[in-house]
């Protein structure tokens, strides 16, 4: 289990101080936490580190679009 504890939560620099953003952590061992920005307190996912690249992949790569 990540403890999530002393995790330093950011938006993206694109966020542009919106209320619906989601705010993302580097965590220790290169994995990395997202999390709801309105739930701070609630869950958050974690991704290791392969799966966070592939994530930013697909992404960048338009795997996600909407048809």
């Amino acid at each position: 289990m990540i403890d999530l504890s002393r995790a330093e939560w950011f938006k993206s620099s694109r966020s542009q101080g919106g209320s619906e953003c989601v705010e993302a952590a580097y965590l220790d061992g290169g994995h990395v936490g997202v999390r709801d920005s309105k739930n701070p307190s609630g869950p958050a996912l974690v991704f290791t580190p392969g799966e966070w690249d592939a994530f930013l992949t697909g992404a960048k790569d338009g795997e996600f679009d909407r048809p």
